[in-house]
């Protein structure tokens, strides 16, 4: 481990410590997540904390996250919400979304969390056909070549002023490469390409180094 990892994993142990620290709910979605071999790329504690007090600052009533994995993020996001309160969720992996059906029952969130399986593609048609109320925030942490698409379809399903949070949008640092040939990097790039472009947006994007490794996320408002 490189002298840089071992100081933004020692800051980010402080801050979560400090700030966002872990329950024995929170622990066991990640052993239950880990036991079940979902890869450990979960949002860190402090990252989960954050999306919880975006939602809180929103007011948020009705989530939207695209990519579930294990739920961890799911759990952050559902304990924002009122009692009557909507989290939709939506899992690619039938395996990875029984662990995040457990984990969210575990959290007592099964009530108002849904987790829907199948491509997210398929499955955000089906979700504009029910004809929601909007969401007030919608979290994007799926396969990033599809970013782009996604960030499209979380505009149809919000209203002014809702919030948009696009994870892992600087990949270490490869987000610059431009002619790079990697869907994940275009993707990604495209997305911000689309938010900086888009008539109803307004954002900006961060970038982060902790025990993620150097990565960063963007924010978007809709505006109109």
């Amino acid at each position: 481990m490189s002298t840089a990892q071992q100081l933004w994993d020692d800051v980010d142990a402080y801050f979560t410590t400090l700030l966002s620290p872990s329950d024995e709910v929170l622990a066991a979605a990640l052993r239950d997540s880990d036991a079940a071999g979902l890869p450990p790329i979960n949002v860190a504690p402090n990252q989960g904390k954050l999306l919880q007090l975006l939602a809180q600052i929103q007011g948020a009533r009705r989530v939207l996250e695209i990519g579930t994995l294990g739920g961890y993020s799911t759990i952050w996001l559902g304990r924002a919400l009122p009692a009557d309160g909507r989290l939709i969720t939506l899992e690619y992996s039938a395996k990875h979304a029984e662990v995040a059906r457990r984990n969210l029952a575990r959290a007592g969130l099964d009530r108002i969390a849904e987790v829907r399986v199948g491509p997210a593609l398929e499955s955000l048609p089906k979700l504009a056909e029910e004809h929601p109320d909007p969401f007030d925030l919608v979290f994007i942490d799926a396969d990033k070549a599809n970013n782009a698409h996604y960030v499209e379809w979380a505009v149809k399903l919000t209203r002014p002023g809702s919030l948009i949070v696009l994870d892992n949008v600087v990949r270490s640092g490869r987000v610059t490469e431009a002619d790079s040939d990697d869907p994940t990097l275009q993707g990604t790039r495209a997305a911000l390409e689309l938010i900086a472009e888009h008539p109803k947006l307004t954002g900006t994007a961060v970038q982060t180094v902790g025990s993620k490794g150097h990565d960063g996320f963007a924010l978007a408002r809709v505006v109109a």
